[in-house]
């Protein structure tokens, strides 16, 4: 049930939030939103591959 739910908000976090990757952004040149952002992504990212 927990897998279902990360899965259905990776999809939605990919369909709103930025990604940072194909736009090249450098880590040490983000800004702290930016930062709480990829680190979201991949919080998500992590649950939904459990």
């Amino acid at each position: 049930m927990k897998t279902f739910i990360f899965k259905i908000i990776a999809k939605i976090n990919k369909a709103i939030l930025p990604s940072y990757s194909k736009k090249q952004l450098d880590l040490s040149k983000a800004s702290k939103f930016q930062l709480a952002i990829i680190g979201w992504r991949a919080y998500v990212t992590k649950n939904a591959l459990d």
